[in-house]
């Protein structure tokens, strides 16, 4: 049975944090409950019309698991319909809710069209509907709406982030050298989460991640140094972490890490500057060889 998975919203959000709230308080751990096996929602979160007339379909998913990640290939379990079923969605999904991942983009004539994207996760088929419906129109305020959990109060523009040379080749077992350039207009100011601090509160300031996006198969990449959860994690590692503290920028604005893969395969690798309102991503293909 496929369902229809609708646009989340700030209400959305506000209300899951306070259900997590009250279960926590009550000694009912969510993240217990639901650690794995549950399914993926993707999520249609908006539309944008381009300066060219063209549009944009912004899509972002649910992992409804707390701490289970899962490797999905491009193909019957997720795919796009009608047309080609790659549309640059991800294969490697974290946990929990990751609105405004990919974007898509549709022609002047699209109209009523519907794009459909379908996830098959522990044995559920859910679905997100593409349509440019006016009331799914998406804008920068919205988008730091729904991240900050409240009405906007400045006019942020989102960090810049780059990679010179997006394509790489390397062995299995042999560090990949990567380094990201970034930059922000300091917009929110650099805030931490407070150690004792409610669930549901996130820091804001611009912070850097590298993480996978597309995988391949079973395999694993090391990052050194280790990188933060760019993803919800209440426990430890996250801007969502009660005690998480915004890390300090470097002077030249470079954040080099390195990579290393344990199985041969073609990966997609991300570099994320967030600033708690707006992200910007680069990606990095990876063709790793034995």
């Amino acid at each position: 049975m496929r369902t229809r998975a609708r646009r989340p919203n700030v209400v959305w959000a506000a209300v899951g944090a306070v259900a997590l709230s009250v279960a926590v308080s009550n000694g009912i751990s969510g993240q217990e409950m639901m650690r794995r096996g549950q399914n993926i929602a993707p999520s249609y979160d908006g539309w944008m019309e381009n300066p060219d007339g063209t549009f944009t379909l912004v899509f972002g998913y649910l992992n409804r698991n707390y701490e289970e990640q899962l490797y999905i290939p491009i193909g019957p379990n997720n795919s796009f319909s009608p047309g080609p079923p790659d549309r640059g969605q991800p294969t490697h999904f974290y946990p929990r809710r990751q609105p405004y991942v990919f974007r898509v983009t549709v022609p002047k004539d699209f109209g009523t069209k519907e794009l459909v994207w379908t996830i098959v996760a522990n044995g559920k088929t859910e679905s997100a509907y593409g349509t440019l419906k006016p009331e799914l129109v998406l804008d920068e305020a919205t988008m730091m709406s729904n991240n900050e959990g409240g009405r906007p109060r400045n006019k942020n523009k989102a960090p810049v982030v780059r990679v010179e040379g997006t394509t790489r080749t390397v062995k299995v077992g042999e560090p990949l050298a990567l380094e990201a350039f970034a930059s922000d207009d300091g917009i929110p100011k650099p805030r931490s989460v407070p150690a004792g601090a409610p669930i549901g509160g996130r820091a804001q300031g611009m912070r850097v991640s590298w993480f996978v996006y597309r995988g391949a198969g079973a395999g694993k990449v090391t990052f050194g140094p280790e990188q933060f959860k760019h993803y919800l994690d209440y426990k430890s590692g996250s801007p969502w972490t009660p005690g998480w503290q915004v890390p300090p920028l470097p002077p030249d604005g470079k954040f080099p890490v390195t990579a290393t893969f344990s199985e041969p395969g073609t990966y997609v690798l991300r570099v994320m500057a967030h600033d708690g309102g707006l992200d910007s991503t680069q990606d990095v293909t990876v063709t790793v060889n034995r």
